[in-house]
């Protein structure tokens, strides 16, 4: 059975840190991932929303990690994102920490998470992000970040750090200034002259929101607006992990992808014969889980639910829909990835006037 329970997390932040179930909001968007509780808690999202469908100014803000790279776990926020830019106009601030994963280690050089920054923003533009309606962060690029987070600074204390992430004294100093930068990150959009602001995160960031929100409030800015999706498990039932190589990554290549999907942690029993007499158990199983939540809508979900449950379908055919699925997904994504320009990148990346963003490209041997 999957080690992770699926709302956990989430259940934790409303019942220690006081966020609130999306479910109890009476107006939400109608899309797949608040139907299918992808985004299951939040802080303030009513409010956001209201202010979006009246045609506030709103900005969305949604970082992701320089050591990271995109796969199929990040497609409900990232789907969620857009929706937003589609059909309201929402502005995207897209903060990618290259500065973070150098201070915490996960990359070995700055070198090292500058490139992998700029192949992410390649990425975000590939997902769909409007070029005009987007400003992607690199900080490495957008020193400017660092002036706004000094401001903020004076906000926090070393012990508010220490007690909210754990940091101790002998971890390197960059570690403990991180939430500064994080928060201007965040309270960017409000200095663009944007209040309503949204942030999606995993139920593991919230802490970066709470420190934020504090911030805002002490500095004059609004508190900004947060949903916070549901951790997917990985292909193997526990939690997904780039360590673990666990999840569909967007640039894999179709061959492994096929490896790892028809190798996920299956509801299905041990024989074809024991599966059609006893059927299988969907609530389990991996493909089915990804199915439901990304693929299927209210009806197709219930009728596959039924027959994996009767033993009408194997754990085999099961998969091999949700192959079908993300391979079609996958390709479409590499389609776009590879017609991404620099001008394009030049478009959204903000950064210092004196950045010669070709050079650096042409040093880092992309493009």
């Amino acid at each position: 059975m999957p080690e992770v329970e699926l709302v956990s997390e989430n259940i934790k932040l409303v019942e220690k840190f006081g966020a609130s179930y999306v479910s109890s909001l009476s107006n939400v968007p109608d899309l797949y991932t608040f139907r299918n509780a992808l985004m299951y808690t939040h802080r303030e999202f009513d409010s956001f929303y209201k202010e979006l469908k009246k045609g506030s100014k709103s900005a969305i803000v949604s970082g992701f990690n320089a050591s990271a790279s995109m796969h199929i776990g990040h497609i409900s926020v990232f789907d969620t994102n857009l929706f937003f830019q589609k059909e309201f106009g929402a502005k995207m601030f897209i903060p990618i920490s290259d500065d973070e994963s150098y201070v915490s280690l996960k990359v070995k050089t700055q070198e090292e998470a500058l490139k992998n920054s700029i192949i992410l923003a390649k990425m975000m533009l590939a997902y769909g992000f409007d070029t005009k309606n987007t400003n992607i962060i690199i900080d490495q690029l957008y020193t400017n970040i660092y002036n706004f987070a000094i401001k903020l600074s004076r906000g926090i204390t070393l012990s508010e750090i220490r007690a909210v992430y754990g940091h101790t004294p002998d971890q390197n100093v960059g570690l403990h200034f991180y939430p500064s930068i994080q928060s201007a990150h965040i309270l960017l959009p409000q200095e663009h002259g944007i209040k309503n602001v949204l942030v999606p995160i995993g139920p593991d960031e919230d802490a970066h929101l709470r420190v934020c929100r504090d911030l805002a409030e002490k500095f004059g800015y609004k508190k900004p607006a947060v949903l916070h999706t549901v951790f997917l498990p990985g292909l193997d039932g526990t939690k997904m992990s780039k360590s673990k190589n666990n999840a569909v990554f967007l640039l894999e290549e179709e061959k492994e992808i096929k490896k790892k999907i028809m190798s996920a942690f299956s509801g299905g029993q041990s024989s074809i014969e024991e599966h059609r007499k006893l059927g299988g158990n969907p609530d389990i199983d991996i493909a089915y889980i990804y199915l439901k939540n990304y693929f299927l809508n209210e009806n197709e979900s219930k009728e596959l639910y039924d027959s994996y449950k009767k033993g009408k379908l194997l754990s085999g055919e099961i998969k091999t829909m949700l192959f079908d699925k993300v391979i079609e997904r996958v390709q479409e994504f590499k389609k776009r990835y590879e017609k991404i320009t620099l001008n394009d990148l030049e478009h959204v990346i903000l950064k210092n006037e004196d950045v010669d963003l070709e050079n650096i490209c042409k040093k880092l041997k992309l493009f």
